[in-house]
């Protein structure tokens, strides 16, 4: 790959991860960072209310292990979202020791609202890529994250990208 040098002295162009990376992640959260002010623990809350609503975890306990927060910090997170409105804690009707979460009307509505919000505000941050690269960015990050969680995608990753991208019969 071709380096230039920018405006500070800076290389342009060049293909170290862990600095794309970084500059990604700060501009992705001053454009999404924002949209989440309002939810409790901002993009944390954001993912918890999500996994809840979605159904992929139901208890805190996996939903800590899911999300990679620490299960003491999961209870707190939990709490404000319960506070907020937005989650409640009831028991799960095939275990009674257990308390599972469960998104209410509000919780559902919010996430609607915050979900097309965080979207836009990621196009946002990816807009000097056009649609079909950021697409493609999108699920190649999500395949590259679930694979190193040992998580099975959703969907297929490559069947994804080529639907995106326009090689496949729509």
């Amino acid at each position: 790959m071709e380096t230039t040098t920018g405006a500070d002295g800076g290389r342009l162009g060049h293909d170290e991860l862990g600095w794309t990376l970084g500059v990604l992640l700060r501009h992705y959260q001053e454009q999404v960072g924002p949209v989440l002010d309002a939810v409790p623990h901002r993009h944390r809350g954001f993912q918890v209310l999500a996994s809840v609503v979605h159904g992929d975890q139901r208890s805190q306990l996996a939903l800590a292990g899911h999300l990679g927060i620490d299960r003491t910090v999961m209870t707190y997170l939990v709490d404000d979202l319960v506070a907020a409105g937005l989650v409640e804690r009831q028991v799960d009707p095939t275990d009674r020791r257990q308390r599972r979460l469960v998104a209410t009307a509000d919780g559902r509505t919010t996430l609607a609202r915050l979900e097309a919000d965080v979207r836009t505000a990621e196009d946002a941050a990816l807009q000097v890529l056009p649609p079909a690269d950021r697409a493609t960015l999108r699920h190649l990050l999500s395949a590259a994250a679930c694979a190193v969680r040992g998580i099975t995608p959703a969907r297929d990753v490559c069947a994804a990208v080529e639907d995106e991208v326009g090689l496949t019969a729509r």
